[in-house]
């Protein structure tokens, strides 16, 4: 059936046209019948809020298709994006098998999205019933605190923000490349949330963005991004040197297919790697 949004919405999953190596996706014919009729599908469009830090948990949330961002609020209202859902992950695992509120962050989608609901009460029947799935829990949960353990790694262990843009650019054209070219991919977020996702100021991005351009390491047409230059790029994935010194591969980066770049004020790089603030 389509749905409004565009995209074709699937009622079972034994059938699904989503389906792929996802948290049920993979389940015995009879668990996937037994899923299938306690699950409750809906089609969200974007910017559509699942559920808010501290809310009381109601169910999971099977994201078929689409992507959710996962983010947290401080008190003084700055946003940092614990990672962006895709297809096949479960939402709302955690809090779930404890009966504790949502973990402290908001899903809400960044555009349209298939989501699978199951009531706390229904899915832990659903596990009763097939203890093996426990397995694929377990597996999941793991794989969450992973990837939130490499997050607040990355954003807290004081790399500098060119070396965060260069390693987001990287890891989103492996997650999102076209397949066969995965240099070539689409990149939908803002960039006021690839700060949230990496914990610097907007300003800075599109700074470290616009100097990418120039040096002719990225190229971008709307949401639709290239790697022009990968190794260049994966040069950043070590801090750059101090801005009082010559750092040899801004000099190694100079020529450019679309012509000759003028050289970066070093003052430039000092903002860019110090988030945005000044000198």
């Amino acid at each position: 059936m389509q749905s409004p949004y565009g995209f074709e919405s699937s009622e079972s999953c034994q059938s699904c046209i989503f389906r792929q190596n996802g948290f049920f996706c993979q389940l015995s014919p009879g668990e996937l019948k037994d899923f299938d009729a306690i699950k409750h599908i809906a089609t969200y469009p974007a910017d559509a809020i699942l559920f808010m830090e501290q809310q009381r948990s109601r169910g999971i949330y099977f994201l078929c298709e689409g992507q959710v961002k996962l983010s947290f609020t401080s008190s003084r209202g700055k946003t940092l994006i614990l990672r962006i859902a895709k297809p096949g992950e479960v939402l709302g695992l955690l809090s779930a098998l404890s009966g504790n509120p949502y973990e402290v962050m908001t899903a809400a989608t960044l555009r349209p999205c298939q989501v699978a609901f199951v009531s706390n009460n229904d899915f832990q029947k659903f596990l009763r019933k097939h203890p093996t799935v426990f397995e694929r829990v377990a597996s999941q949960l793991g794989w969450q605190y992973k990837a939130a353990c490499e997050q607040l790694s990355a954003v807290g262990l004081g790399s500098s923000v060119v070396e965060r843009v260069a390693k987001f650019l990287l890891n989103w054209s492996v997650d999102g490349g076209t397949p066969g070219n995965g240099n070539r991919f689409t990149l939908s977020l803002t960039h006021e949330e690839i700060a949230e996702c990496i914990g610097t100021t907007r300003e800075s991005v599109t700074r470290t963005m616009g100097e990418f351009r120039s040096r002719g390491l990225i190229e971008s047409h709307g949401s639709t991004f290239v790697i022009a230059d990968r190794a260049a790029l994966q040069e950043f994935h070590v801090r750059p040197a101090s801005p009082q010194e010559e750092d040899p591969r801004l000099a190694r980066l100079t020529p450019i297919r679309r012509g000759h770049s003028p050289e970066i004020p070093r003052s430039l790089w000092k903002r860019v790697a110090s988030g945005g603030k000044s000198a």
